[in-house]
């Protein structure tokens, strides 16, 4: 059964730092693509960051220069360091992973960052 479990998230003041964590079980996770995506309520679900299963890394422009993705394959884990939050980052942050013509999804993690 393969299953992606979000944790990290919660509230924080404007210009504080969170650290996601996403722990995959049932995949082979080396070989999978890393995201972490986010959503609000009404709106599309956007992507915020990316890696590669070599480590190649990718960001949207809004999160670039203050989020960091990263991976530890012995964990069978991604993260996602946010620095210098802004009110506008609240959101529910989900990761996924994708291998060919798979992708599986976590259930989220809320992160709410107060002005």
């Amino acid at each position: 059964q393969v299953q992606l479990v979000e944790s990290g998230g919660g509230l924080v003041q404007a210009g504080g730092s969170l650290r996601l964590s996403c722990a995959a079980s049932g995949i082979a996770f080396s070989v999978y693509a890393m995201a972490w995506y986010r959503q609000v309520p009404g709106k599309r679900r956007e992507l915020v960051a990316s890696i590669s299963s070599g480590g190649d890394t990718n960001y949207a422009d809004s999160t670039k220069g203050r989020f960091t993705i990263s991976r530890d394959n012995a964990k069978n884990t991604v993260y996602l360091q946010m620095d210098s939050l802004k009110p506008e980052d609240t959101a529910d942050y989900y990761c996924k992973g994708i291998f060919m013509n798979r992708e599986y999804w976590g259930q989220g993690t809320q992160v709410t960052v107060s002005s």
